[in-house]
């Protein structure tokens, strides 16, 4: 027989299901991501820090768990929720289930919950805090923590590097601050050739000019862009002196820092397969997504920003650039892993803006 848990909302609703991971049990923010696949990237992704992850495809977990598909070298979520989770994974590869590699991680879950449900109530009523036990006695006291406690504000800081280290490779040089980064980032970069330098999120800008760097990426993390201002900052120093790239927390914090403002999103954009238009061009790439705030488009009015890119479904920002300066950004994420590989161009963008910029510092000390 399996042990009963209960999935509790900060309005008091209560889903039942089973006993899934840990027994520690946890709260945070809930929210759902709609991927039918790459489930082993999405838990590992430090984004999702703090938040608990409810899968919308029915079962999860079929192929297992293997030690390379990691985007991170450990879990930070605060919790899993799923329709049902299999028990017996087919796939050469595997190594662990869902349930095992929760478990190793101290991660709570859930399991036998209507996610249908449960991700309908969050379209139509926004984001909640919500938490587990496994104690039906207990769930009044889950209610009350729920409606009284603070959720943490330092995702990043949890997540970041705490130290510089470098991914070698033989072409450009590239400095990536850390703000809670998918590995395939590095991975991508490296694939063109780039020596990366991965540096922590509150690496001041005399540091990285110290690097000597051809370029500058600002990764994707978890959490509210707000808490993190005090790296502006180094970002506004930045651009205009180095080639610049963001991915989704990096496109946030580019778009602070040349003075546009965010919100946060009722329920936010996480799956992989959000179509998003270049402005330019007018073609459509499918994208994977991972976010709860997004740039106000009335702000970047007062900017030297330019909208590039926006998303079909509900018309938000998805695309920034520079109008004078080779700086752009992105609110998705061309590194994908999991989702499309649609926009992986994008890499090879930000390899030819640094070409291009270098053969500009040329011309002008020739």
């Amino acid at each position: 027989m399996r042990n009963r848990r209960y999935l509790v909302l900060e309005d008091g609703t209560i889903y039942k299901g089973f006993k899934l991971g840990s027994d520690e049990l946890t709260i945070g923010e809930i929210v759902f991501n709609t991927a039918m696949t790459g489930y082993q990237e999405t838990i590992s992704d430090p984004s999702y820090t703090g938040q608990i992850i409810t899968f919308t495809y029915p079962l999860i977990g079929n192929y297992g768990f293997n030690r390379d598909d990691f985007e991170s070298l450990t879990l930070t979520l605060n919790g899993v929720v799923v329709r049902e989770a299999c028990q017996e994974p087919s796939n050469f590869r595997s190594s662990k289930t869902l349930d095992e590699t929760l478990k190793f991680y101290n991660i709570p879950g859930i399991s036998g919950v209507d996610t249908r449900s449960l991700t309908r109530k969050i379209r139509n009523h926004g984001v909640f805090k919500a938490g587990f036990t496994d104690n039906e006695n207990e769930i009044e006291t889950v209610i009350h923590r729920l409606k009284n406690d603070t959720l943490r504000t330092d995702e990043v800081e949890q997540v970041s590097s705490i130290r510089p280290y470098i991914s070698t490779g033989d072409g450009y040089k590239v400095v990536l601050i850390d703000y809670g980064k998918k590995e395939n980032i590095v991975r991508e970069l490296n694939r063109r050739g780039c020596d990366v330098t991965v540096v922590p999120y509150q690496t001041s800008v005399e540091e990285i000019l110290n690097i000597a760097p051809d370029g500058v990426m600002v990764s994707n993390g978890p959490g509210n862009p707000e808490n993190v201002k005090e790296t502006l900052d180094t970002i506004q120093s930045i651009i205009g002196k180095i080639p610049f790239f963001g991915i989704c927390l990096g496109h946030q914090l580019f778009a602070i820092s040349q003075g546009a403002t965010s919100y946060k999103m009722k329920f936010g954009h996480r799956g992989a397969n959000h179509p998003v238009m270049n402005l330019s061009t007018g073609k459509v790439d499918l994208t994977s997504q991972n976010h709860g705030y997004a740039i106000e488009e009335e702000s970047i009015k007062n900017t030297k920003l330019e909208i590039t890119h926006i998303a079909l479904n509900d018309r938000s920002i998805e695309g920034l650039k520079h109008k004078e300066y080779p700086a752009f950004s992105v609110q998705y994420h061309p590194e994908a892993s999991p989702g499309p590989h649609d926009s992986n161009y994008l890499f090879d963008e930000f390899i030819e803006m640094i070409q291009l910029h270098k053969e500009k510092e040329r011309n002008i000390n020739a």
